[in-house]
């Protein structure tokens, strides 16, 4: 458990979970209220971009990442969280 608005993530620990995720895009929310404050369009975005928005702002994250046995689970969607608990 970590609590990523105080202890957010480094560039070491993202891209480590991007190995995992196969993508930067897989780890980004699009829920993020940031995009829309920012004025965004997440659609022109490269990896590059979603890496830089992740390390910048907590909630550019999606959440929750588990990370289980070398597996990562992205999001609180139910088949997610399904197999998630299966992988425990």
């Amino acid at each position: 458990m970590r609590e990523l608005k105080s202890a957010p993530l480094t560039g070491a620990e993202l891209d480590a979970l991007k190995q995992l995720a196969g993508s930067y895009e897989a780890l980004f929310s699009r829920k993020s209220q940031q995009i829309k404050k920012l004025g965004l369009d997440v659609s022109r975005f490269g990896e590059k971009d979603f890496r830089k928005y992740i390390l910048e702002h907590y909630s550019f994250l999606k959440r929750p990442v588990i990370v289980i046995d070398g597996q990562v689970f992205i999001g609180n969607a139910k088949d997610t969280v399904t197999a998630a608990k299966a992988a425990l």
